[in-house]
Protein backbone atom coordinates (compact mmCIF):
# COMPACT_ATOMS: atom_id res chain seq x y z
CA UNK A 1 0.00 0.00 0.00
CA UNK A 2 1.59 3.74 -0.99
CA UNK A 3 1.53 6.84 0.67
CA UNK A 4 -1.45 7.86 -1.28
CA UNK A 5 -3.81 4.82 -0.33
CA UNK A 6 -3.05 5.76 2.89
CA UNK A 7 -3.67 9.34 3.06
CA UNK A 8 -7.32 8.81 0.64
CA UNK A 9 -8.55 5.83 2.79
CA UNK A 10 -7.58 7.55 6.38
CA UNK A 11 -8.88 10.98 4.78
CA UNK A 12 -7.76 14.56 5.93
CA UNK A 13 -10.61 14.89 8.86
CA UNK A 14 -8.39 11.99 10.87
CA UNK A 15 -6.31 14.57 11.62
CA UNK A 16 -9.46 17.09 12.47
CA UNK A 17 -7.45 19.67 9.56
CA UNK A 18 -8.49 19.23 6.29
CA UNK A 19 -6.66 21.93 4.84
CA UNK A 20 -3.04 19.67 6.48
CA UNK A 21 -4.38 16.47 4.69
CA UNK A 22 -4.71 18.72 2.06
CA UNK A 23 -0.95 19.76 2.16
CA UNK A 24 -0.27 15.93 2.74
CA UNK A 25 -1.76 14.96 -0.46
CA UNK A 26 0.11 17.97 -2.42
CA UNK A 27 3.34 16.52 -0.75
CA UNK A 28 3.07 12.93 -1.43
CA UNK A 29 1.65 13.93 -5.35
CA UNK A 30 4.89 16.42 -5.40
CA UNK A 31 7.46 13.68 -3.81
CA UNK A 32 6.22 10.40 -5.03
CA UNK A 33 3.45 10.95 -7.79
CA UNK A 34 0.66 9.14 -8.76
CA UNK A 35 1.48 5.31 -8.83
CA UNK A 36 0.58 4.27 -12.83
CA UNK A 37 1.34 2.20 -15.87
CA UNK A 38 3.27 2.39 -18.54
CA UNK A 39 0.62 4.05 -20.61
CA UNK A 40 -0.51 6.56 -17.49
CA UNK A 41 -3.67 4.57 -16.12
CA UNK A 42 -4.00 4.91 -12.78
CA UNK A 43 -6.97 3.71 -10.32
CA UNK A 44 -6.05 7.13 -8.01
CA UNK A 45 -6.07 9.34 -10.47
CA UNK A 46 -9.04 10.63 -11.27
CA UNK A 47 -10.32 10.55 -7.62
CA UNK A 48 -7.61 12.72 -6.55
CA UNK A 49 -7.93 15.02 -9.55
CA UNK A 50 -11.46 15.55 -8.52
CA UNK A 51 -10.35 16.11 -4.57
CA UNK A 52 -6.94 18.62 -5.80
CA UNK A 53 -10.08 20.59 -8.03
CA UNK A 54 -12.69 20.06 -5.23
CA UNK A 55 -15.21 18.85 -7.45
CA UNK A 56 -18.75 17.58 -5.34
CA UNK A 57 -20.41 15.14 -5.47
CA UNK A 58 -22.96 15.39 -8.79
CA UNK A 59 -25.79 13.20 -9.62
CA UNK A 60 -26.15 11.10 -12.41
CA UNK A 61 -28.97 12.33 -13.86
CA UNK A 62 -27.81 16.13 -13.88
CA UNK A 63 -25.32 15.06 -16.81
CA UNK A 64 -27.66 12.71 -18.49
CA UNK A 65 -30.58 15.34 -18.56
CA UNK A 66 -27.95 17.05 -20.50
CA UNK A 67 -26.76 14.85 -22.73
CA UNK A 68 -30.44 14.16 -23.75
CA UNK A 69 -31.00 17.39 -25.07
CA UNK A 70 -28.67 16.85 -27.67
CA UNK A 71 -26.77 18.56 -30.15
CA UNK A 72 -25.85 21.98 -28.53
CA UNK A 73 -25.42 25.33 -30.10
CA UNK A 74 -21.70 24.56 -30.46
CA UNK A 75 -22.18 21.30 -32.12
CA UNK A 76 -20.79 22.00 -35.56
CA UNK A 77 -17.69 23.48 -33.92
CA UNK A 78 -17.43 20.43 -31.99
CA UNK A 79 -17.87 18.10 -34.47
CA UNK A 80 -15.02 19.77 -36.34
CA UNK A 81 -12.86 19.14 -33.57
CA UNK A 82 -12.91 15.95 -31.76
CA UNK A 83 -11.54 13.97 -34.49
CA UNK A 84 -8.37 16.17 -33.86
CA UNK A 85 -8.50 15.15 -30.02
CA UNK A 86 -4.97 13.62 -29.64
CA UNK A 87 -5.02 12.24 -33.29
CA UNK A 88 -2.09 10.52 -33.62
CA UNK A 89 -1.84 8.97 -30.16
CA UNK A 90 -3.35 5.25 -30.30
CA UNK A 91 -2.86 5.34 -26.46
CA UNK A 92 -5.66 7.55 -26.47
CA UNK A 93 -7.87 6.14 -29.44
CA UNK A 94 -7.35 3.15 -27.76
CA UNK A 95 -9.37 4.19 -24.67
CA UNK A 96 -11.44 7.27 -25.68
CA UNK A 97 -14.17 7.45 -28.26
CA UNK A 98 -14.97 10.24 -30.85
CA UNK A 99 -18.88 10.00 -29.32
CA UNK A 100 -18.02 10.39 -25.65
CA UNK A 101 -15.66 13.36 -26.66
CA UNK A 102 -18.57 14.63 -28.36
CA UNK A 103 -21.13 13.88 -25.27
CA UNK A 104 -19.26 15.42 -22.81
CA UNK A 105 -18.01 18.76 -24.60
CA UNK A 106 -21.80 19.00 -25.52
CA UNK A 107 -23.15 18.84 -22.20
CA UNK A 108 -20.99 21.10 -20.95
CA UNK A 109 -21.70 23.66 -24.06
CA UNK A 110 -25.44 23.36 -23.04
CA UNK A 111 -24.36 23.77 -18.92
CA UNK A 112 -22.69 26.92 -20.00
CA UNK A 113 -25.09 28.27 -22.09
CA UNK A 114 -27.88 27.78 -19.81
CA UNK A 115 -26.27 29.61 -17.11
CA UNK A 116 -25.48 32.71 -19.90
CA UNK A 117 -29.36 32.37 -20.66
CA UNK A 118 -29.72 32.70 -17.10
CA UNK A 119 -27.39 35.77 -16.88
CA UNK A 120 -29.04 37.41 -19.38
CA UNK A 121 -33.03 36.95 -18.28
CA UNK A 122 -32.64 37.52 -14.54
CA UNK A 123 -33.23 34.32 -13.59
CA UNK A 124 -31.72 32.13 -11.09
CA UNK A 125 -28.42 30.52 -12.34
CA UNK A 126 -29.63 26.43 -12.59
CA UNK A 127 -28.16 24.13 -10.70
CA UNK A 128 -24.27 24.02 -10.31
CA UNK A 129 -21.47 21.52 -8.86
CA UNK A 130 -21.25 23.17 -5.62
CA UNK A 131 -24.87 22.61 -4.81
CA UNK A 132 -24.27 18.84 -4.69
CA UNK A 133 -21.89 19.10 -1.95
CA UNK A 134 -18.72 21.06 -0.95
CA UNK A 135 -17.44 24.52 -0.49
CA UNK A 136 -15.10 26.57 -2.52
CA UNK A 137 -11.65 25.34 -2.35
CA UNK A 138 -9.27 28.41 -0.37
CA UNK A 139 -6.05 26.40 -0.83
CA UNK A 140 -3.08 27.10 -3.82
CA UNK A 141 0.53 27.84 -3.88
CA UNK A 142 1.50 30.75 -2.94
CA UNK A 143 5.29 32.03 -3.98
CA UNK A 144 6.57 31.39 -0.92
CA UNK A 145 5.77 27.50 -0.28
CA UNK A 146 3.93 24.91 -2.23
CA UNK A 147 1.68 24.22 0.77
CA UNK A 148 0.32 27.24 1.52
CA UNK A 149 -1.69 30.13 -0.80
CA UNK A 150 -5.28 31.41 -1.41
CA UNK A 151 -7.18 29.79 -4.73
CA UNK A 152 -9.45 32.58 -5.94
CA UNK A 153 -12.92 31.70 -7.68
CA UNK A 154 -13.86 32.74 -11.14
CA UNK A 155 -14.01 36.45 -12.30
CA UNK A 156 -17.40 37.97 -13.41
CA UNK A 157 -17.94 38.68 -17.23
CA UNK A 158 -20.21 40.69 -19.25
CA UNK A 159 -22.76 38.81 -21.64
CA UNK A 160 -20.26 39.67 -24.75
CA UNK A 161 -17.45 37.76 -22.37
CA UNK A 162 -19.44 34.52 -21.28
CA UNK A 163 -17.54 31.31 -21.43
CA UNK A 164 -18.31 29.24 -24.09
CA UNK A 165 -16.74 26.69 -26.61
CA UNK A 166 -13.74 27.28 -28.20
CA UNK A 167 -10.96 25.67 -30.13
CA UNK A 168 -8.63 23.60 -27.94
CA UNK A 169 -11.20 22.98 -25.56
CA UNK A 170 -11.47 18.96 -26.76
CA UNK A 171 -7.53 18.81 -25.95
CA UNK A 172 -8.24 19.78 -22.42
CA UNK A 173 -11.36 17.73 -22.30
CA UNK A 174 -9.49 14.88 -23.46
CA UNK A 175 -7.18 13.97 -20.76
CA UNK A 176 -9.80 14.15 -18.08
CA UNK A 177 -11.60 11.34 -20.06
CA UNK A 178 -8.88 9.23 -20.50
CA UNK A 179 -8.06 9.24 -16.61
CA UNK A 180 -11.71 8.79 -15.48
CA UNK A 181 -13.61 5.79 -15.18
CA UNK A 182 -17.17 7.34 -16.38
CA UNK A 183 -17.77 10.29 -18.60
CA UNK A 184 -19.44 12.14 -15.59
CA UNK A 185 -16.19 12.19 -13.61
CA UNK A 186 -14.76 13.34 -16.98
CA UNK A 187 -17.67 15.72 -17.28
CA UNK A 188 -17.50 16.82 -13.35
CA UNK A 189 -13.58 17.16 -14.02
CA UNK A 190 -13.42 19.32 -17.05
CA UNK A 191 -16.23 21.26 -16.32
CA UNK A 192 -14.85 22.41 -12.89
CA UNK A 193 -11.63 23.27 -14.82
CA UNK A 194 -12.80 25.67 -17.04
CA UNK A 195 -15.47 27.66 -15.09
CA UNK A 196 -12.82 27.81 -12.08
CA UNK A 197 -9.87 27.43 -12.36
CA UNK A 198 -9.04 29.04 -15.84
CA UNK A 199 -12.28 30.54 -17.51
CA UNK A 200 -10.17 33.49 -18.93
CA UNK A 201 -8.74 31.07 -21.59
CA UNK A 202 -12.44 29.79 -22.87
CA UNK A 203 -14.24 32.81 -22.93
CA UNK A 204 -14.70 34.34 -26.02
CA UNK A 205 -11.53 37.09 -26.34
CA UNK A 206 -9.40 34.35 -24.88
CA UNK A 207 -8.05 37.02 -22.81
CA UNK A 208 -5.96 34.41 -19.65
CA UNK A 209 -4.35 32.83 -23.40
CA UNK A 210 -3.12 36.27 -24.45
CA UNK A 211 -1.97 37.10 -21.09
CA UNK A 212 -0.52 34.01 -20.32
CA UNK A 213 1.34 34.28 -23.33
CA UNK A 214 3.09 37.37 -22.12
CA UNK A 215 3.61 36.10 -19.01
CA UNK A 216 5.87 33.34 -20.31
CA UNK A 217 7.85 35.99 -22.17
CA UNK A 218 8.36 37.86 -18.52
CA UNK A 219 9.14 34.78 -16.78
CA UNK A 220 12.19 33.83 -18.83
CA UNK A 221 13.44 37.15 -19.27
CA UNK A 222 13.74 36.78 -15.31
CA UNK A 223 15.20 33.88 -14.98
CA UNK A 224 17.26 33.95 -18.26
CA UNK A 225 17.70 36.92 -19.62
CA UNK A 226 20.13 35.72 -22.30
CA UNK A 227 17.88 33.19 -23.77
CA UNK A 228 14.87 35.53 -23.60
CA UNK A 229 17.25 38.05 -25.61
CA UNK A 230 17.92 35.67 -28.11
CA UNK A 231 14.27 34.49 -28.78
CA UNK A 232 13.55 38.41 -29.03
CA UNK A 233 16.59 39.19 -31.48
CA UNK A 234 14.91 36.14 -33.56
CA UNK A 235 11.37 37.74 -33.50
CA UNK A 236 9.90 34.97 -31.12
CA UNK A 237 7.46 36.09 -28.72
CA UNK A 238 5.92 33.22 -27.01
CA UNK A 239 2.68 33.85 -28.84
CA UNK A 240 4.20 32.27 -31.93
CA UNK A 241 5.10 29.20 -30.41
CA UNK A 242 3.22 29.08 -27.00
CA UNK A 243 -0.40 29.41 -27.70
CA UNK A 244 -1.40 25.78 -28.00
CA UNK A 245 0.77 24.96 -24.82
CA UNK A 246 -0.89 27.64 -22.66
CA UNK A 247 -4.36 27.27 -23.46
CA UNK A 248 -4.32 23.68 -22.92
CA UNK A 249 -1.82 23.03 -19.94
CA UNK A 250 0.84 21.33 -22.37
CA UNK A 251 -1.77 18.56 -23.35
CA UNK A 252 -0.78 19.61 -26.98
CA UNK A 253 2.77 18.07 -26.39
CA UNK A 254 2.86 14.16 -26.17
CA UNK A 255 3.39 11.83 -24.74
CA UNK A 256 -0.25 11.44 -23.33
CA UNK A 257 1.33 10.04 -20.08
CA UNK A 258 3.53 12.22 -19.29
CA UNK A 259 0.86 15.02 -19.71
CA UNK A 260 -0.99 13.04 -16.94
CA UNK A 261 1.57 13.59 -14.38
CA UNK A 262 2.27 17.14 -14.83
CA UNK A 263 -1.25 17.75 -14.41
CA UNK A 264 -0.45 15.81 -11.05
CA UNK A 265 1.28 18.50 -10.44
CA UNK A 266 -0.45 21.37 -11.84
CA UNK A 267 -3.99 20.27 -10.18
CA UNK A 268 -2.10 19.83 -6.41
CA UNK A 269 -0.31 23.38 -6.59
CA UNK A 270 -2.38 25.01 -9.08
CA UNK A 271 -3.18 25.23 -12.75
CA UNK A 272 -1.18 28.73 -13.76
CA UNK A 273 2.27 27.06 -12.61
CA UNK A 274 1.92 25.86 -16.44
CA UNK A 275 3.17 29.30 -17.09
CA UNK A 276 6.22 28.14 -15.53
CA UNK A 277 6.21 24.69 -17.02
CA UNK A 278 6.43 26.30 -20.18
CA UNK A 279 9.39 28.36 -19.59
CA UNK A 280 10.81 25.44 -18.37
CA UNK A 281 10.26 23.57 -21.55
CA UNK A 282 12.66 26.01 -23.35
CA UNK A 283 15.12 25.99 -20.18
CA UNK A 284 15.71 22.31 -21.00
CA UNK A 285 16.44 22.63 -24.66
CA UNK A 286 17.89 26.15 -24.15
CA UNK A 287 21.81 25.05 -25.84
CA UNK A 288 20.13 23.88 -28.99
CA UNK A 289 18.39 27.39 -28.59
CA UNK A 290 20.92 29.01 -28.23
CA UNK A 291 23.05 27.50 -30.89
CA UNK A 292 20.64 28.32 -33.84
CA UNK A 293 20.06 31.02 -35.52
CA UNK A 294 16.26 30.03 -36.56
CA UNK A 295 15.10 28.54 -33.36
CA UNK A 296 11.46 28.95 -34.49
CA UNK A 297 12.41 25.71 -36.05
CA UNK A 298 13.16 23.95 -33.04
CA UNK A 299 9.84 25.67 -30.93
CA UNK A 300 7.55 24.70 -33.77
CA UNK A 301 7.03 21.41 -32.22
CA UNK A 302 8.40 21.40 -28.52
CA UNK A 303 10.22 18.00 -27.57
CA UNK A 304 8.38 15.51 -25.98
CA UNK A 305 7.04 16.15 -22.40
CA UNK A 306 9.72 15.24 -19.49
CA UNK A 307 7.32 16.24 -16.84
CA UNK A 308 9.57 15.14 -13.50
CA UNK A 309 11.68 17.11 -14.89
CA UNK A 310 9.94 20.32 -16.57
CA UNK A 311 8.43 20.39 -12.98
CA UNK A 312 12.14 20.08 -11.03
CA UNK A 313 12.99 23.21 -13.31
CA UNK A 314 9.98 25.25 -12.97
CA UNK A 315 10.30 24.78 -9.18
CA UNK A 316 13.54 26.50 -9.41
CA UNK A 317 11.68 29.67 -10.63
CA UNK A 318 9.55 30.24 -7.89
CA UNK A 319 11.71 32.18 -5.63
CA UNK A 320 13.20 34.30 -8.79
CA UNK A 321 9.99 35.61 -9.67
CA UNK A 322 8.72 39.54 -8.25
CA UNK A 323 5.84 38.99 -6.04
CA UNK A 324 3.80 41.44 -8.68
CA UNK A 325 4.70 39.44 -11.32
CA UNK A 326 3.98 36.23 -9.39
CA UNK A 327 0.05 37.11 -8.69
CA UNK A 328 -0.17 38.09 -12.10
CA UNK A 329 0.81 34.43 -12.88
CA UNK A 330 -2.29 33.63 -10.26
CA UNK A 331 -4.76 35.50 -11.80
CA UNK A 332 -3.98 35.54 -15.05
CA UNK A 333 -6.95 32.37 -16.33
CA UNK A 334 -9.50 34.25 -13.75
Amino acid sequence: MTNLDVLLLRGPLASGNVEDGMNDLRHTILSEGIPANSEGMSELRMYIWLILLNVPPLKTDIYLDLVQQGASPAHTKIQNDTFRTFQGDPLFRRRVTQNSITRVLNAVAWRLNDAHEARVNGWMSPPTLSEFGGSPDTSLLSRHSFTTGARTDASTTNDAEQIGYVQGMNVLCGPFLYAARSEIEAFAGFERLITVECPGYVRGSMDGVHKGLALVDRVLEVVDPKLYSHLMNNHMEARIYAFASVLTMCACTPPLPEVLQLWDFLFAYGPHLNILCIVAQLILIRDQILDSPSPNQILRNLPSLHAKQIIQVAMTFVAKIPEAMYEEIINHAK
